[in-house]
Parts: structure tokens; C-alpha cells; sequence
């Protein structure tokens, strides 16, 4: 039970200091939703959307556009709704507890997934990551767009960084490697960009490492501070010391 109190004390839905669950500045933000380009009346989905700050963005920034946030974990769903209730969005968008891998609507402008190709079960990781495109590929009308988020090794994996992950070298592609991937099911590349140091740096600071950190000075007597601590430290050394610089998060902005 303690492995599971650990994981909600660190969690990033309850963490009010991650605008959104992944590396991504505001300005590199702006230049996806300026690439990924919705029009007046879009329909948008974002399948594993977490609390959808990605998605309530991309329908603000077009007049009378909708959107559908596909998510199963429901503090992730609840602070959606919530938010999207504070920006007065309640009527355009709404938040489904259904796993991405199940959702059957289609004929979207613009479908998105941000570090969900899990969702999509395979027999390797990069199987699931085919399966994703594939559905989000299907999931837009002709000529519609897909912005995919996916991890991608920007050098040779270390050992260290395979040990921070818990990742196998062959799990991720190269950047080419996931372009091409993206081009066998048929969506082309309009814009390519990826998460630099700088938005890793703040993410891990401000996500489970720092929140984590941050918990533990704050309770220094509770009975989880130790294993909270060497949460931590692990998590700590597995980026710091492994996969900081080999690996990253690739945006791809697609066309159907």
C-alpha cells in the first residue's frame, strides 16, 4: 500500500505547479498550437489528455471549436473539468473516462496524444507507438492534423540512462525513426521540434522530483517521509545521472 501512497503524494495531477504533464514551455507550447493551426468550429480530441491544459488551449485559440479529452485516471479528469469549468469551456469540452486505445469516434480536424502510446498495447514499445499513430491516423478526416508526442533517444543510450528509464535501447526510435514511422501510416511531418534541457530541468524540478522534495521538507515526521525521500533520490539519479541528455520528447505536428 505505501508504493501506492508514494505515487499519490508525487503524483502530477494533483501537482498545481505542472501546467501540463510533459517538457514543454509556454512558447514551445504556442508554436504547436500555432503549427497544429485549428479552424473556426474544429473538432478536436486528445487521447490520454491528463486534466487537458493542452487541449482547452487549442480550443480557445479557435472560435466555436470543441474538443473531446479521452483520459482514465480520474483526479487527472477532475481537475480537468474543473478547470475547464473555471474558463467557461464546460460546454466545449468535455472529459470522457474511457481508455484511448477504446475510443471509437472519428472524423476530428485535429487529434492529439502527448506520451500515451502506451495506451496502445504491443509487443514492444515501438509496436505501440505504430499503434498509436495508427489510430490517431484514423481518428482525423482527410486532410485533417495530428500532433504527436513521443520519447525518441537523441544519442546512444548509457547504461545509466536505460537504468533510469527502465527502458531497453530498442524501445524508442531516433528522431528520423519516428518521422518515417509516422509516413508507413500515412501522416507527413509539418513540423518537427523537441523538448530542449532547459524544459526537461524545469519539468523534473517542478514535477515528481520536486513535489517530492518538496512534501518531504514539509513533513519531516510522517511515516511515508523515508520511502518519499527515497523516491526521490532514485528518481533523482535516474535523470541526473542517466537519461538527461540522451533522451527527450519529440512534437510532431501531422498532416493526414
Amino acid at each position: 500500500m505505501s508504493a501506492e501512497e508514494v505515487r499519490a503524494i508525487i503524483s502530477a495531477p494533483g501537482n498545481d505547479r505542472l501546467i501540463w504533464n510533459t517538457p514543454l514551455s509556454e512558447e514551445h507550447a504556442d508554436r504547436l498550437i500555432a503549427a497544429c493551426d485549428p479552424a473556426p468550429g474544429a473538432r478536436i480530441a486528445d487521447l490520454g489528455s491528463g486534466w487537458g491544459e493542452l487541449l482547452m488551449r487549442l480550443v480557445q485559440s479557435a472560435p466555436a471549436a470543441t474538443g473531446d479529452g479521452v483520459e482514465t485516471d480520474p483526479d487527472a479528469v477532475a481537475r480537468g473539468r474543473k478547470l475547464a469549468g473555471e474558463r467557461g469551456l464546460v460546454d466545449r469540452v468535455r472529459f470522457h473516462t474511457t481508455p484511448a486505445a477504446e475510443w471509437a469516434e472519428g472524423g476530428y480536424d485535429l487529434a492529439v496524444s502527448i506520451g500515451s502510446s502506451h495506451a496502445w498495447p504491443g509487443a514492444t514499445a515501438r509496436e505501440s507507438t505504430r499503434n498509436a499513430l495508427t489510430a490517431l491516423a484514423a481518428a482525423v478526416r482527410p486532410g485533417g492534423r495530428v500532433l504527436f508526442g513521443e520519447g525518441i533517444w537523441q544519442r546512444e543510450p548509457t547504461p545509466a540512462a536505460l537504468a533510469g528509464l527502465g527502458a531497453e535501447p530498442g524501445d524508442f526510435c531516433s528522431l528520423l525513426e519516428l518521422i518515417r514511422l509516422a509516413e508507413s501510416v500515412g501522416l507527413r511531418a509539418l513540423q518537427v521540434t523537441v523538448a530542449d534541457e532547459r524544459e526537461w530541468d524545469l519539468f523534473e524540478s517542478e514535477g515528481p522530483i520536486g513535489r517530492g522534495q518538496r512534501w518531504a521538507l514539509a513533513n519531516p515526521d510522517h511515516p511515508l517521509h523515508a520511502e518519499v525521500t527515497a523516491e526521490v533520490d532514485a528518481r533523482r539519479t535516474g535523470y541526473y545521472g542517466g537519461y538527461r541528455s540522451s533522451f527527450t520528447l519529440a512534437y510532431l505536428v501531422l498532416s493526414a
